[in-house]
């Protein structure tokens, strides 16, 4: 992934010239962080002789068929709902755990 970012951010910067390994390992060294050439080195191989705009397309395309979670929501609203019998459930432990404390000894007595 951040070899990715890297060579976006090269791209964004200047379009009009192409981000190379050593460029991209430059980058990642500023922020310090190690950069493993070889898999560098097959993150070029894999986008070599195609644009930014097919990769991206390309991405978009393999990310649209990932789960996104959208019943999310849905499940939240519920949970909004039995929020507040939550609170009483809580109150009944508590209840429980003051009755044992009543009986004359702990637990680690």
């Amino acid at each position: 992934m951040r070899y990715i970012a890297a060579y976006l951010l090269l791209q964004t910067a200047n379009p009009e010239v192409a981000p190379t390994q050593e460029t991209v390992t430059k980058v990642i060294s500023a922020a310090g962080i190690d950069v493993d050439s070889e898999r560098l080195g097959q993150f070029f191989a894999a986008i070599e002789g195609k644009e930014i705009s097919q990769l991206i397309a390309e991405g978009q395309s393999k990310l649209a068929s990932v789960p996104s979670g959208g019943a999310a929501p849905a499940g939240a609203g519920a949970a909004a709902g039995g929020a507040a019998a939550a609170p009483a459930a809580a109150a009944k432990v508590e209840e429980e755990e003051e009755s044992d404390e009543d009986m004359g000894f702990g637990l680690f007595d």
